[in-house]
C-alpha cells in the first residue's frame, strides 16, 4: 500500500494532495452511522454500500499494523472534529484496534475544540476497559506527552480534570484519588478545581473520610486550598461531627488570608444544626453577625430549621425576628419550616396565624405548607376545619396541588360528604390536574364508610377505565368496605379477580376482611376465612381476636387469646389493648386484670397504655390500692405514667376522700418534669370541694393530712403562673363549688371573667349558678339567667327545669304576698 511506505513528513505533505484527501474522506465516509453522543445530523452522508463492502474498503487501505497512517488521518482532521470523529469510530466499528497514539489524537481535537461531552465518553470507555485494544489510561498520558510540540502541558492538564469527573461519574473513588495524587510523577500539578469536585462528590456519596485524606493529602501535589476547598472540608468534617476540627479548618483560612467566608461558616452552622446542635449554630450566627461577616438568608433559614426539627420552636420564632431587625426579609423556606413545626406539635392557631402573615408580607405560600396545615388539622380530627380551609385556601386564589385536594377529599369523607369530595375529583379535572390511585382510593374509601358499595364499585371501575391500575392499598380498602358491609360472597369475588390482575392479597388484607367481617355481623364467616387461609400467621390471629372484640364476642376473644398464650403466642398488642378495653367497659375488670397477668407471666412486658386502661378501670371501681400496685408496677418495669394516668390516680384518691394520697402523686409528677394540664387542676379544685362540702354536712371540718395540700386558691394561683388558661369546665367548677358554699358573689365574679375571657358559658354553668341565686332567694337574677339562655339557645337540663318550677313557685309566692298587701 502507498501509504504505508511514507515517513512523517512524506505523509503530511501527501495528504494536502486531492487524492489523498479524497482516500480519508471516502474512509471517514464509509462507516457513517453516528455514535450515541454524537448529535443528531452530525455527519450527514449517504453513503450507498453494503455493510460488508464497507468493511472491506476499510481493510483493503487499513491493516492492524497501519496506526501511524490513522494518527496522522486524524491529525490532519484537526480543523474538522465531527469528521474526525466520525471516521475514528468508523473504524473502531469495523473492528480496526485503536492503539493509544490513536486515543491521543482524538482526545487532543477534543480538547482543542473543547467537546467536553466527547472527550468524557472516550475517556469512560478506556477506564471502563471498553476498548478491544487492551491498554491502561497511564499508556493514554504517556500518548498525550508524546504529542504535538507546544500543545502537551495544555491538554494533559485538561484531560486529567476529566478523567477525575468521568472516575467519579463512574463511582470509581479510589481510583480518582488514586490518580490525582501520581499526576506529580507526571510532570504536571492538577487543577485544584478537581480536588474540589472530587471532594464534594465523595461526601455526597458518603465517602467522607476518603474526602478528609483528599484534602489532608493536598499539600503533598503542591496544591493550595482556595475557598471552596476549605468550606468543602468544613462540611466533611460535620458531617463526622468532628467540629472542633471543622472550626480548625476555619481558623486557617483566616491565617491563610481569607477571612470573613460567609459561605464556609454557614456550612458549619448548617452541620451544626443538622447534628442537632442548633444552639451552637445560632451562637455562631451571632458571631457572623458581630464580626459582620456577610452572612446571608440560608444561614438564618438553617437555625429556624434546625431548631423545628428540634421543636423548639419559640426559639426559631426568635430567629425569625432577629433576621428581621437584621434588615433580612424571611422567605417561604422559613416560614415552610415554622409552620411544618407548629403543625407537628398541633398548634394549628400559630400555624394558621403565621400562614397569614406570610400572605401578608406578600410571600405565596407553595403547596408543602398548605399541606401540612390541611394535614394538621385532619390528623387532630377537625375534619370540618380542613374543609372550611381548603375552600378559604382556594377563594384567596392559591393555586392547591393534588395533595392538598386529597386531604379535603379526605376530611369530607370522614364528614360524610362523599358527594362533595366527588365535586374536588371533577375540579381537578376541570383545573387540567390529572387525579391519581391516592385520590381515586381516597374517595372509594368514602362510599365504603358509608355503606355504599354500589357507587364504591362503580368508582373502582371508572379508576380502572381511566387507565389507573389499582394498587394493594385500592384492594385493601374495597375488601375491608366489602367485609364491613357483610358482602362475604363479593369479598371471595373481589380475591379472585385481585389474581386475576396480578396483585397478590397480603397479610393486611386479610386482616381487614376478618374484622370487617365481624364489624358486619358475619362472625361465622370470618371465622371461616380464617381457617381456609392456606398460610396463617399470628397477625391473623390477632385481627380474629380484634374482630370477636367489634362483634361484642368477648367470650370467644378471651378464649382464642388464652388458647394462643398456652402455645406460647401472644397476640399482637394493638389486640391486646382492644382486648382490655373491650373487658374493662363491659365491667370484667377481673378478666382484665387477669390478661394482664398472664402476658407477665409469658414474659410480654404490658404496654403503657395496657397499664393504664387496667389502671382507670380500677380507679373507676374504687379499687386504688390494686390500682396503685400496678401504677408502681409500671414504674419499676422503667415506664413513667403519663399526665392522664396520673390524672385518673388522682380522681380516683379524692374520689374515696384520700387527698393525701392524691397530693401525692401530684408532687410526684412534678418531680418527674411532667407538665400539669387545665383537667389535672379541674379534678383537684372540684374534688376538694366536694370532700369541704361532705365534710361541713356530716359536721367534720378537717381534711386528714391538709398541712401537704394546696387549698383552692393556691391552685388557681399556680394555674395562673403557669400559664394554664381554665377551659368551661374549670370555670363551671369554681362557680359551683361557691354556689355550693353560699358565696354566690364570688361565682358571679367566676362567670363574669369566664365571660370577658370569650369562653361561653353551657347548660351546666349557668345551672350551677341558676342554684345559687335559688338558694339565696335572688328570683329576679335567676329569672335573668333564665332568659339569657333562652335568648342563646341553651337547653336546660333535668335540674335547671326543677329550678325554673321552684322560680314560678316562688313568683306565685311572692305574688299573693303583694295581693294581700
Amino acid at each position: 500500500m502507498l501509504l504505508s511506505s511514507l515517513n512523517l513528513l512524506s505523509c503530511r505533505k501527501f495528504v494536502k494532495s486531492v487524492n489523498l484527501i479524497r482516500l480519508y474522506t471516502l474512509t471517514a465516509l464509509a462507516y457513517s452511522n453516528p455514535t450515541p453522543i454524537e448529535e443528531e445530523g452530525t455527519f450527514n452522508a449517504h453513503h450507498q454500500n453494503s455493510l460488508e463492502e464497507k468493511r472491506t474498503f476499510i481493510n483493503h487501505h487499513f491493516s492492524e499494523s497501519d496506526t501511524l497512517k490513522v494518527v496522522q488521518l486524524l491529525n490532519n482532521f484537526k480543523d474538522e472534529p465531527r469528521l474526525a470523529f466520525s471516521f475514528f469510530n468508523h473504524l473502531k466499528g469495523s473492528g480496526f484496534c485503536h492503539d493509544p497514539f490513536a486515543y491521543a489524537a482524538i482526545v487532543r481535537i477534543f480538547c482543542y475544540w473543547g467537546w467536553v461531552k466527547e472527550l468524557d465518553y472516550i475517556l469512560l470507555e478506556i477506564i471502563r476497559k471498553d476498548t478491544e485494544f487492551d491498554f491502561e489510561i497511564v499508556n493514554l498520558f504517556e500518548a498525550l506527552a508524546d504529542g504535538i510540540e507546544g500543545e502537551s502541558s495544555n491538554v494533559l492538564v485538561q484531560v486529567s480534570d476529566a478523567l477525575v469527573k468521568v472516575y467519579v461519574i463512574a463511582g470509581m473513588f479510589d481510583e480518582a484519588k488514586d490518580f490525582l495524587f501520581e499526576t506529580k510523577c507526571s510532570g504536571f500539578i492538577p487543577c485544584i478545581l478537581s480536588v474540589n469536585f472530587l471532594m464534594n462528590k465523595l461526601i455526597l456519596c458518603g465517602k467522607v473520610d476518603l474526602a478528609i485524606d483528599t484534602y489532608r493529602d493536598l499539600k503533598s501535589l503542591g496544591l493550595s486550598p482556595n475557598e471552596y476547598t476549605y468550606t468543602i472540608a468544613v462540611k466533611g468534617f460535620c458531617r463526622k461531627c468532628s467540629f472542633d476540627k471543622a472550626l480548625d479548618v476555619l481558623q486557617e483560612m483566616e491565617e491563610v488570608g481569607f477571612t470573613s467566608n460567609a459561605f464556609a461558616y454557614t456550612t458549619y452552622i448548617e452541620g451544626l444544626c443538622r447534628n442537632g446542635r442548633t444552639d451552637s449554630g445560632r451562637e455562631v450566627l451571632r458571631f457572623c453577625i458581630t464580626q459582620k461577616i456577610p452572612i446571608g438568608v440560608f444561614a438564618y433559614t438553617v437555625v429556624v430549621r434546625g431548631f423545628c426539627n428540634e421543636m423548639k420552636l419559640e426559639d426559631a420564632e426568635s430567629i425569625l425576628h432577629d433576621m428581621e431587625r437584621q434588615g433580612f426579609a424571611p422567605d417561604m423556606y422559613i416560614y415552610s419550616a415554622l409552620i411544618s413545626g407548629y403543625c407537628t406539635v398541633r398548634n394549628l392557631l400559630k400555624a394558621l396565624h403565621l400562614l397569614d402573615e406570610m400572605v401578608s408580607k406578600g410571600i405565596k405560600p407553595n403547596c408543602v405548607i398548605l399541606s401540612s396545615i390541611l394535614q394538621g388539622l385532619s390528623q387532630m380530627g377537625r375534619a370540618s376545619e380542613v374543609a372550611d380551609e381548603f375552600n378559604k385556601l382556594k377563594e384567596m386564589g392559591i393555586p392547591l396541588d393534588g395533595a392538598c385536594y386529597n386531604i379535603a377529599m379526605d376530611a369530607l369523607c370522614k364528614l360524610g360528604k362523599v358527594e362533595e369530595a366527588m365535586t374536588l375529583l371533577v375540579e381537578m379535572e376541570d383545573k387540567h390536574m390529572v387525579p391519581d390511585i391516592i385520590n381515586y382510593t381516597t374517595l372509594i374509601n368514602g362510599y365504603c364508610l358509608k355503606g355504599n358499595m354500589v357507587n364504591a364499585l362503580r368508582l373502582f371501575k371508572a379508576m380502572k377505565d381511566g387507565g389507573h391500575n389499582p394498587d394493594i392499598i385500592t384492594y385493601n380498602v374495597l375488601a375491608s368496605g366489602l367485609a364491613r358491609n357483610g358482602l362475604a360472597e363479593e369479598v371471595h369475588n373481589l380475591l379472585c379477580y385481585m389474581e386475576t390482575q396480578g396483585v397478590k392479597p397480603n397479610t393486611v388484607t386479610h386482616n381487614l376482611i376478618i374484622e370487617g367481617l365481624c364489624i358486619g355481623g358475619k362472625v361465622d364467616d370470618a371465622e371461616a376465612f380464617l381457617d381456609n387461609l392456606e398460610e396463617k400467621c399470628l397477625e391473623n390471629y390477632s385481627a380474629m381476636v380484634s374482630g370477636f372484640c367489634e362483634a361484642n364476642h368477648l367470650k370467644e376473644a378471651l378464649g382464642l387469646f388464652i388458647r394462643l398464650a398456652k402455645q406460647g403466642f401472644i397476640v399482637k398488642k394493638a389486640s391486646c389493648v382492644k382486648l382490655l378495653q373491650s373487658l374493662c367497659s363491659e365491667g370484667r375488670i377481673e378478666k382484665a386484670v387477669s390478661l394482664l397477668e398472664t402476658m407477665m407471666v409469658l414474659n410480654v412486658n404490658p404496654s403503657k397504655i395496657m397499664y393504664s386502661i387496667v389502671i382507670g378501670a380500677l380507679c373507676q371501681e374504687r379499687e386504688m390500692k390494686e390500682a396503685q400496685r400496678y401504677l408502681d408496677m409500671m414504674v419499676t418495669r422503667g415506664m413513667i405514667p403519663d399526665l392522664i394516668t396520673y390524672t385518673i390516680m388522682i380522681n380516683g384518691y379524692c374520689k374515696v376522700n384520700c387527698l393525701r394520697e392524691a397530693y401525692h402523686l401530684l408532687y410526684d409528677m412534678k418531680s418527674r418534669g411532667i407538665e400539669l394540664d387545665v383537667i389535672t387542676y379541674t379534678v383537684l379544685l372540684d374534688n376538694w370541694s366536694k370532700i369541704s362540702l361532705r365534710n361541713s354536712n356530716s359536721g367534720s371540718y378537717t381534711i386528714e393530712g391538709k398541712e401537704n395540700m394546696m387549698s383552692p386558691s393556691e391552685l388557681w394561683g399556680e394555674m395562673k403562673d403557669m400559664d394554664i388558661k381554665p377551659d368551661v369546665k374549670c370555670y363551671t367548677v369554681l362557680i359551683d363549688k361557691h354556689c355550693k358554699t353560699n358565696n354566690v358573689q364570688e361565682a358571679v365574679s367566676f362567670f363574669n371573667e369566664m365571660i370577658d375571657r370569650g369562653i361561653e358559658p353551657d347548660t351546666v354553668t349557668y345551672t350551677a349558678l341558676l342554684s345559687g341565686h335559688c338558694n339565696t332567694g335572688d328570683i329576679e337574677k335567676a329569672e335573668v339567667l333564665i332568659d339569657e339562655m333562652s335568648y342563646k339557645g341553651i337547653q336546660l337540663d333535668s335540674r335547671a327545669e326543677s329550678l325554673c318550677q321552684c322560680i314560678l313557685k316562688a313568683r306565685k309566692v311572692q305574688f299573693r304576698k303583694s295581693e294581700t298587701w
